[in-house]
């Protein structure tokens, strides 16, 4: 009998040698995620770095990154990557529709207004119509387009397939003026417990067509100034305000997981941890690892918590 404390004591030990290893086994992978940018108009040098690194420190979240760049010579001497600025960024997945392959989710952040090869845009679709969810940020919205997108496009259309992908059809925005952004879906996952908030000067995008499947989760108010000539000569300013759906989700062929906002134009923007905390549930929730009270699923927090 006086051997078993002694034992209990080992054994306890023993557990206490195993236990870190096991836990170790047991815990949750992190979520692998593609983060694809580049092209015209954005800093997108900066922002593929802001992005990968809120959203890492927000979830249990390792982001890898291909970004459309090209090699121009410094100052110093020395061949430097710089952002492809063009309408056809030359990200390397095009051509390719297995790029997402062993990924969990893909973030567009790209902006290839030019891009309308539609076999090129089918192999960017063809991971997200797998069931591969995607997060969907400000000039993804306006890229691979072809046809006349200016107007609403028919359902079923090869120029709808984006579209119907995003949920939303936008052709393009205002000046760069505020934006005040009101949840109106409160009880959403991704919206619970966030508040309104009114960004810097941003782009407010247009909705053209809202998409079937399409959950509005936040709408943008942005007020605009415009100098109008009387016919006496003197010069009046007409203030013009403009709402539109700027946060939504989509259940792209009824399967798959999309969340998108329009939101997210200059690096200010990016960085705010407003805007991040909202990106980082949309990764999460688009992966289904969101709780219904908008925090992460138990080790998909940050660091692993």
């Amino acid at each position: 009998m006086k051997k078993l404390p002694v034992l209990s004591t080992l054994l306890a030990a023993s557990l206490a040698l195993v236990s870190p290893a096991a836990r170790a086994a047991d815990a949750p992978k992190p979520l692998k995620v593609l983060l694809l940018t580049g092209g015209c108009c954005h800093d997108y040098a900066k922002q593929k770095d802001i992005l990968k690194n809120g959203i890492e420190a927000r979830a249990n979240v390792i982001i890898e990154i291909i970004w459309a760049s090209k090699a121009e010579n410094h100052p110093d001497g020395t061949l430097r990557l710089v952002n492809d600025g063009s309408t056809k960024p030359a990200l390397s997945i095009y051509g390719n529709p297995d790029y997402a392959k062993g990924y969990d989710l893909v973030i567009h952040d790209e902006c290839a207004a030019d891009i309308s090869d539609p076999a090129v845009i089918a192999g960017v679709l063809k991971p997200h119509q797998d069931g591969i969810p995607g997060v969907n940020l400000h000039c993804a919205m306006h890229c691979y387009r072809f046809g006349d997108f200016g107007k609403p496009v028919a359902a079923g259309a090869d120029n709808a397939k984006w579209y119907e992908y995003l949920g939303m059809q936008s052709t393009g925005h205002g000046p760069q003026e505020p934006i005040a952004i009101a949840f109106t879906d409160k009880a959403n996952p991704i919206t619970k417990g966030l508040d309104d908030w009114t960004t810097i000067g941003e782009e407010l995008y247009n909705n053209v067509q809202v998409m079937p499947g399409n959950q509005a989760l936040a709408k943008g108010k942005q007020i605009t100034h415009s100098k109008k000539k009387q016919a006496d000569g003197t010069e009046t300013v007409e203030d013009k305000t403009t709402e539109t759906i700027v946060v939504w989700t989509n259940m792209y062929n009824n399967k798959t997981r999309v969340f998108s906002t329009t939101i997210g134009h200059k690096n200010e923007t990016v960085e705010d941890a407003k805007y991040l905390d909202l990106v980082t549930r949309g990764v999460l929730w688009a992966t289904n690892h969101l709780n219904p009270d908008g925090t992460a699923a138990k080790g998909y927090g940050p660091g692993g918590k």
